[in-house]
């Protein structure tokens, strides 16, 4: 879920970055440490502690990007922060879900090698040149909002009562198909890419 273009002193090579930056990647790296602490959570079974303290996690998410975008702030920091923070949070989140038996091991295993794909494909694009600002596919998206609502309904029903048990494997199925999906979309995308620029 990056935000967007390189900021101004990114493009001109400035190594400063925006003031206006602060506060929306302050919020990024606030839900950045929330992850160590909802992972402890799940894993001594708190699981009521872990569902709020993942929510407050998502909403900063929604947070950080309409603070980006409302003081025009958008930067590539911000998006690789952004980007980090997402994929921190959700890896640990879910590795910590499989190792209680709370989701599939398999499910588990094909979101960590998705996003492994994707750092790869980030760390590819870096380093031959590429564009560098982290910008989503429609299909990426949809797999981040399908796995923040599998990990939600999954918190919230075992730690809170919110939710019916069988909302769980609709979504599983849901988070499969789309993890699949978006890392197929970007390690095709970006073959093409390394075909055109050869």
């Amino acid at each position: 879920m990056g935000r967007g273009s390189l900021d101004t002193a990114k493009r001109h090579g400035g190594g400063t970055l925006s003031i206006r930056s602060l506060l929306p990647n302050a919020v990024t790296l606030l839900r950045l440490s929330l992850a160590p602490a909802a992972v402890w959570f799940i894993l001594y079974d708190h699981l009521g502690a872990a569902f709020w303290i993942f929510t407050a996690a998502g909403l900063s998410d929604a947070l950080d990007g309409a603070l980006a975008r409302l003081m025009q702030a958008q930067s590539a920091l911000g998006s690789y922060l952004d980007a980090l923070a997402d994929k921190v949070l959700l890896v640990g989140v879910y590795v910590a879900l499989g190792w209680s038996g709370l989701v599939w091991g398999w499910l588990v295993g094909l979101v960590v090698c998705r996003d492994l794909l994707l750092v790869g494909v980030a760390a590819g694009r870096y380093f031959w040149g590429a564009e560098r600002q982290v910008t989503p596919l429609l299909v990426s998206k949809v797999n981040t909002l399908a796995q923040i609502l599998l990990a939600g309904v999954v918190l919230g029903t075992r730690g809170q009562g919110l939710f019916p048990g069988w909302l769980t494997a609709p979504l599983s199925g849901v988070v499969a198909a789309t993890t699949a999906a978006s890392g197929a979309a970007y390690l095709m995308g970006w073959s093409a890419q390394r075909r055109r620029s050869d």
